[in-house]
């Protein structure tokens, strides 16, 4: 008969509270919360923002003005549900996987909008347009798809690329072309200035995004394979 102590592999674990989980530990936050119902404003959101600025060919003065009021607004809830969510632990994958939807939709409408009321007035802004949303999704998908190798977090870089295009849009959707000011001409060529270092910002990261990608996905398969 043993009367020492149980050896430590056979010591009976308790059932009791004292071992179990904090209670809401597990608990995913639910995607009803402010954060998503902000990105799906931001999305609902992107049509107005169209039918204000394509109004009457983009020729309406006061319509041009509520679609840059518009613009500011959705670009503001993107800021705001991001800060709620990472500070109140409400990240969802909903969240995840709408909010850069809402961005590139947001974007995209603004790009090929100003593309169609603009082209006339500026050639290039159409090849500017499809290089920046080739870019834009091109890198969203990649992410997307490089996910079960890790993570790739927004670069610096890319920070200010997005700042920089957000201020070029706002510039662009508002009507200074049909503002006859020398104002109005100023300010038209600070905003060129702006979109073309937002071009070569957005080259340049996108760059930088496929060989992190490629060095990612290189490092993960040599740790699995030492596994």
């Amino acid at each position: 008969m043993v009367t020492g102590p149980l050896p430590d592999d056979s010591v009976p674990v308790p059932s009791g509270p004292e071992t179990s989980e904090p209670e809401g530990a597990s608990v995913k936050p639910s995607n009803l919360n402010v954060p998503n119902a902000l990105t799906v404003l931001r999305i609902l959101g992107v049509p107005l923002f169209g039918w204000l600025l394509l109004t009457q060919g983009g020729d309406d003065v006061s319509m041009r003005i509520w679609a840059f009021v518009s613009f500011c607004l959705l670009m503001i809830t993107d800021r705001i549900d991001g800060d709620i969510a990472r500070a109140k632990g409400l990240v969802t994958n909903f969240g995840k996987l709408a909010d850069p939807i809402a961005d590139k939709a947001l974007t995209g409408m603004a790009f090929v909008g100003l593309a169609i009321i603009l082209s006339d007035i500026y050639p290039w802004f159409w090849t500017v347009t499809i290089v920046l949303l080739v870019r834009e999704w091109g890198i969203t998908v990649m992410r997307f798809v490089v996910r079960k190798y890790g993570v790739m977090p927004a670069s610096q870089g890319g920070r200010i690329k997005t700042t920089l295009q957000s201020v070029a849009i706002g510039g662009y959707v508002l009507p200074l072309e049909l503002w006859d000011t020398q104002f109005a001409h100023v300010l038209r060529w600070g905003i060129h200035i702006t979109m073309a270092v937002a071009v070569a910002f957005t080259l340049v990261t996108a760059v930088q995004y496929v060989r992190d990608a490629i060095h990612l996905r290189r490092d993960q398969k040599a740790l699995a394979g030492r596994a």
